[in-house]
């Protein structure tokens, strides 16, 4: 899997760097944004083609964003027994793939939920890839400015206080064998390098979240490989399929090589 830096390769980062067309002109700015994308997708993907779709994946943003650095994104997937994982790419960003997720056994692809930055007006895809190794993406546009060098705190030092502390929260109630909802929220400022100090007005260091695995018993829900894109102190949520007295565990880890682990107690299922 590639990951996107700014480092990467040149045609990428003019493409990216030389923003929308002119609003004069929508169905320039259209082809513009598309051919973006084809960079991006041909960056990502290799020679795999990628279709749309309007069932297979379904993409949920708003259209105006209130905080440029929290956006939330909930992808649903209808045909969920297809799904092996899922790729979030925010077309403008200095680092277009958010995230990607890849679904274990213990895990139910229905939907999935996570906070984004996005720095500029953009496409946002969101890229299905079936057990049969297909690709299909969905797209939604999103207006926001500024989310990757919003600043995590008032100061480094504040913002990284805690770092790695993690909540897990559950559905209510929880059956036998079908799907439930959880949603985990780890603390980390999730530096971007493009974020200036406060105090002493230099540029931080980017230092984010890279690695999320979340299992439950033996059996893996998800992995999440994530980059700049994600927000400050992440939030996934994630469906999962509940069943006899296991734990659920979640490791996690940074580009500067810290990690953490904490284990969570699941409700008891009813049946």
């Amino acid at each position: 899997m590639h990951i996107l830096r700014p480092a990467f390769a040149a045609a990428l980062i003019t493409a990216i760097c030389a923003g929308p067309a002119p609003a004069a002109d929508s169905s320039q700015a259209d082809a513009k944004r598309e051919e973006r994308w084809q960079l991006i997708a041909d960056y990502l993907f290799d020679d795999r083609e990628v279709l749309p779709t309007d069932s297979l994946i379904k993409i949920d943003a708003p259209k105006r964003a209130q905080d440029a650095a929290l956006v939330p994104i909930t992808l649903t997937m209808p045909e969920k027994d297809r799904i092996k994982s899922v790729y979030l790419v925010i077309d403008d960003n200095p680092a277009p793939l958010a995230a990607h997720v890849t679904f274990g056994p213990a895990a139910d692809p229905g939907s999935l939920q996570l906070r984004v930055r996005v720095d500029t007006y953009t496409n946002v895809h969101a890229v299905a890839e079936t057990k049969e190794g297909k690709l299909f993406s969905a797209v939604a546009f999103v207006k926001a400015s500024g989310g990757c060098s919003a600043p995590s705190g008032p100061s480094d030092a504040e913002a990284m206080k805690g770092m790695g502390e993690m909540r897990m929260k559950f559905a209510e109630s929880m059956q036998d064998g079908q799907p439930a909802e959880a949603t985990l929220m780890i603390r980390h400022p999730n530096f971007t390098g493009m974020q200036m100090n406060q105090l002493t007005r230099l540029y931080t260091p980017s230092r984010y979240i890279d690695k999320v695995t979340v299992s439950y018993g033996d059996q893996t829900v998800l992995e999440v490989s994530g980059d700049i894109s994600l927000s400050t102190n992440p939030v996934i949520g994630f469906n999962f399929v509940p069943g006899g007295n296991e734990l659920m565990k979640v490791v996690a880890s940074d580009t500067k090589g810290e990690r953490w682990e904490q284990s969570f107690k699941v409700p008891p299922v009813t049946n």
